[in-house]
């Protein structure tokens, strides 16, 4: 490790600066608050460090308390990516719910409160939107967490979340530029690699993110993906001509440029996470995020060791990693001044009729992305007590397993006495057996993305069927049941509008 002179230096500070680390534990740990006081500007926040609202506003307090102007980081998009509420389901539906709508203003008014409800609790930057055109409906990664394949559609509903999000005092962080839809491979596991020419590049995955841009988004954050056509040999994330050509000089984003996971082995794998981290910092990006799966003092400590010596080597110029460093300051001197000001509120905001931020508008998003199709025969409500199958797919790392979904809790409070199972690649009859005379919902989750998981629906279906399908995942498959239903994301609220329409209260 290299040898380092003391903590007020100011390359030390500076490198420190650039992190955006995570760590263990609902409050802070005393190596995270030490390194905070040496110069540290950054935090970001996963599930494992939140159990409730309350607890959450005194972590980030605990944190404050060391350095006021500190920046607390979330992913947290709503549907079926959620930190804030990570045990039990998002009250918001995302991006490709919203995006179903095509309502801005509804868009614009989710993003408003779960901002208020962030800023409440003392988080002033959120890793989101995702802008990503997910025009591959193969994609593993990014799906519904897009707001859907047309350009132009993404990129106002994107407009309208960073506005909504940094009209209360909440930095945005537009993602994963220059976009990560066209994609087959989760860049946590692998590097994607994206084979399009120029034309096809600005004509589609960089619409949103040029209106971000324009529209003001405080932070982008880098994919780890190949565009060949941008550049043949490094991932955007460490690639100049990407981070500092075409965002900084073509794109004229002037914000702080935040990386995605460096511990993702689309990185990690072929760099290593030091220089990985030193050749991001190199090619333009501001701010380094880890802390997903490496979320310790000592991973900090060689991330900052690695910049300060590349410094010293003469491999990163000093004055970019000051530069990185001041555009930090900047964003929490930004976020700074919207708390001191008590923006959490934002009293007399105008929307539309219906889309009055408040605690049910992510119901009423949700229940107005609900697309209903009948089957052939008239459907009978579901009066008794159903038996909820539900096909579950691997989920991907940013989504995690610890968030629930599903309808289940939803129709057990609707009509007690519900009962559930879980299926993976076992055939129907498993499912059939379970539920014995007891009518069928079956959910569902890409099922045009799995074959066995088409196969086990159609034979329950041929079996049963009054059988009631449930999607929510990509809408892409054929409606089938006696009722089908396309939630357009997995979010509790969600699973909350299915319910209401498998009983016939909803739509």
């Amino acid at each position: 490790m290299t040898t380092l002179v003391h903590g007020s230096d100011t390359l030390t500070r500076d490198a420190l600066t650039v992190l955006q680390p995570g760590f263990v534990g609902t409050t802070a740990p005393d190596w995270l608050l030490r390194r905070i006081g040496e110069g540290l500007s950054s935090v970001g926040l996963f599930g494992r460090n939140i159990v409730t609202p309350e607890q959450l506003t005194a972590l980030t307090a605990q944190l404050r308390a060391e350095r006021d102007d500190v920046l607390v980081a979330i992913d947290e998009e709503g549907g079926d990516v959620t930190r804030l509420e990570v045990k039990r389901g998002s009250s918001f539906p995302g991006n490709y719910a919203l995006g179903s709508v095509d309502d801005v203003e509804l868009t614009r008014a989710v993003a408003r409160e779960l901002g208020r409800r962030l800023a409440q609790c003392g988080v002033d930057l959120n890793w989101a939107p995702s802008a990503d055109v997910n025009s591959n409906a193969e994609n593993p990664v990014i799906g519904v967490r897009s707001f859907g394949p047309d350009p132009d559609l993404v990129a106002r509903h994107t407009v309208a979340y960073v506005d909504g999000l940094q009209g209360v005092g909440v930095a945005a962080c537009t993602k994963h530029f220059p976009g990560h839809g066209d994609t087959n491979v989760d860049s946590h596991d692998a590097l994607p690699r994206i084979d399009v020419d120029l034309a096809t590049l600005h004509a589609r995955e960089l619409v949103p993110f040029r209106a971000a841009v324009a529209a003001g988004t405080k932070a982008v954050m880098s994919a780890h993906i190949l565009l060949s056509a941008l550049d043949p040999h490094c991932p955007a994330t460490l690639s100049p001509q990407i981070l500092t050509g075409l965002l900084r000089q073509e794109l004229g984003f002037e914000g702080l440029i935040v990386t995605d996971g460096m511990e993702m082995q689309a990185v990690s794998a072929t760099y290593g996470i030091e220089r990985g981290s030193v050749l991001a910092i190199a090619a333009g990006a501001d701010a380094i995020c880890v802390g997903g799966g490496l979320c310790d003092e000592d991973t900090v400590l060689r991330l900052r060791d690695a910049l300060v010596n590349a410094v010293r080597t003469g491999e990163l110029p000093e004055e970019r990693l000051a530069d990185a460093a001041a555009r930090v300051r900047a964003l929490a001197a930004w976020t700074q001044a919207h708390r001191a000001r008590g923006a959490g509120s934002v009293p007399g905001a105008a929307v539309q009729e219906g889309t009055a931020p408040g605690a049910d508008i992510g119901l009423v998003a949700a229940r107005r992305a609900l697309r209903v199709t009948r089957g052939e025969r008239p459907y009978t409500p579901v009066t008794g007590t159903p038996y909820v199958a539900s096909f579950t797919p691997v989920a991907n790392f940013a989504v995690g397993d610890e968030t629930p979904w599903g309808i289940a809790a939803e129709l057990e409070r609707l009509l007690p006495g519900t009962e559930t199972g879980s299926y993976d690649e076992s055939s129907a009859d498993s499912a059939l057996a379970d539920a014995g005379e007891r009518r069928v919902v079956a959910v569902v989750r890409d099922l045009h993305r799995h074959p066995w998981m088409i196969r086990a629906l159609d034979a329950l279906l041929a079996a049963r069927p009054d059988t009631v399908v449930v999607e929510m995942g990509l809408n892409e498959a054929e409606p089938r049941g006696a009722l089908h239903i396309a939630t357009h994301g997995a979010a509790r609220v969600c699973g909350r509008a299915a319910a209401e329409a498998v009983v016939g209260t909803g739509a």
